[in-house]
């Protein structure tokens, strides 16, 4: 069994953070985010880590499922510390999502990893993290990440066995957590200040690792849907999308399953 402790120490002296809350169990990483948000615990940076969760979420409804050994946080931040301009805050989940694959892609030289817009990493065909961006009082974000570390696909719901990978799933050995969670907060951290003065190459890089490019792809808004073919992400982080009366953009949204 892959030893699951975090260096705290560690992560507060090698990454951007400046206080940590390490949980063995929270309902949410995003919600004890809210909470410190509303209340002003601590001083942020504000890194949220969790062993388990037990109310992992997602965009609307979703769940985020957290397998012993997964990497479960929230990164709670005012994005003005790093000179990071309101225009821009809609590409701060592309900026996350290309982050995680800066940081999981050597890790897994023998694969493909890529962006599933608007807010997965996938490879292998299937989901190995997801992304969930929240703002709260006082503009603050919280970038909440869920990473399929050392937990095990075998250990997953029924339904999500066939969607879901990890990465000891794939390379059959433990990885050490504090080593991913440096490596993704020294990204995630180049990415943003990236946003700060060069906007348009995270969407460039994001548009560049999307998995989707060619599909055609059916996007739910309220009671609209859309079917188009998949254009890429645009420099400003929106999904491209080619309909029959042109290229568009779209910037929120939720996709229904390809081939449904």
């Amino acid at each position: 069994m892959c030893d699951s402790t975090l260096d705290i120490d560690r992560l507060r002296r090698e990454t951007l953070v400046a206080w940590v809350e390490h949980y063995a169990t929270i309902g949410s990483t995003n919600d004890r985010a809210r909470q410190c948000a509303a209340e002003g615990t601590g001083p942020l940076p504000l890194l949220i880590a969790a062993d388990m969760q037990t109310a992992g979420r997602g965009r609307g409804s979703n769940r985020w499922w957290t397998g012993q050994g997964s990497l479960a946080f929230t990164l709670l931040l005012d994005l003005g510390s790093l000179g990071v301009d309101r225009r821009w805050w809609s590409l701060v989940g592309v900026a996350a999502g290309v982050a995680v694959v800066d940081s999981v892609a050597p890790r897994l030289p023998s694969h493909s990893v890529g962006l599933h817009w608007p807010n997965d990493v996938y490879t292998a065909g299937r989901k190995l993290a997801g992304i969930l961006v929240e703002i709260f009082a006082d503009r603050l974000h919280a970038i909440g990440i869920g990473l399929n570390a050392n937990n095990s696909v075998s250990d997953a719901p029924p339904e999500l066995k066939d969607l879901a990978i990890t990465l000891r799933d794939l390379t059959g050995a433990c990885h050490d957590r504090t080593d991913l969670l440096v490596a993704l907060l020294g990204n995630l951290e180049s990415r943003l200040r990236q946003l700060a003065v060069a906007p348009e190459q995270v969407g460039q890089r994001a548009d560049a690792l999307c998995v989707q490019h060619g599909r055609q792809l059916t996007l739910q808004i309220g009671h609209r849907t859309i079917v188009g073919r998949c254009a890429g992400i645009a420099s400003d982080g929106a999904l491209l999308l080619d309909l029959p009366a042109g290229r568009q953009k779209f910037y929120g949204g939720v996709l229904l399953p390809e081939g449904g």
